[in-house]
This record gives structure tokens, C-alpha cells and sequence, in this order.
């Protein structure tokens, strides 16, 4: 009776499952497959993000603003908690420098 291996779920999972010498270009094939995924889509959402931002804002806004919205804007799936950004500020002197 032969085993019949289960059926990858990820292009990491298939890469892990090839042999490479068996099957030279599809194990390549599958390299390239894992990974264009992680090298594009992460630049493109910055710089369209930004692009955005600038059109949006008309570069009326300091460079220090601009850089946290940008990461607002990027980072939108991140969860904030109204602890860590209280103690944040905590932190920080309230001197005003005139």
C-alpha cells in the first residue's frame, strides 16, 4: 500500500515538497513563485501610500507629520492602545521652546 502525501497549501509548502533534482525548473519555478510576492507588494503599498499622502496633504505639512501619516496610512491594520500612547506622552517634556 503507498502513502499519498497530503496536498500542500503554500508555494513554501510545494518548494519544501520538491525534489530539486528531479525536477530542476519546477523547483525554480516554485522558488520564484515564493518569492516575487514578498519583493513587490509591500514597496508598491508604500509608494502609492505616499503619493496619496503628498496629492492629499499639498506638502503643506511639516516632514515629521508627513512621516506619521504615511505609517498610519501603511500600518492601517495595526491595533493601537490608548495606554501605550498615554504613557508615550508621558514620557515626553511638555516644554515649549519660544
Amino acid at each position: 500500500m503507498t502513502s499519498i502525501s497530503p496536498t500542500p497549501k503554500s508555494s513554501l509548502e510545494c518548494l519544501d515538497m520538491c525534489d530539486k533534482n528531479l525536477y530542476p525548473n519546477i523547483y525554480t519555478l516554485l522558488q520564484i513563485l515564493a518569492t516575487i510576492p514578498v519583493s513587490t507588494a509591500t514597496p508598491e503599498r508604500r509608494f502609492s501610500s505616499l503619493r496619496r499622502l503628498k496629492n492629499y496633504l499639498r506638502n503643506t505639512t511639516s516632514e515629521n507629520r508627513l512621516n506619521g501619516l504615511a505609517f498610519m496610512n501603511i500600518h492601517y491594520g495595526t491595533e493601537i492602545h490608548a495606554d501605550e500612547v498615554v504613557d508615550i506622552f508621558k514620557r515626553k517634556s511638555r516644554r515649549f521652546l519660544l
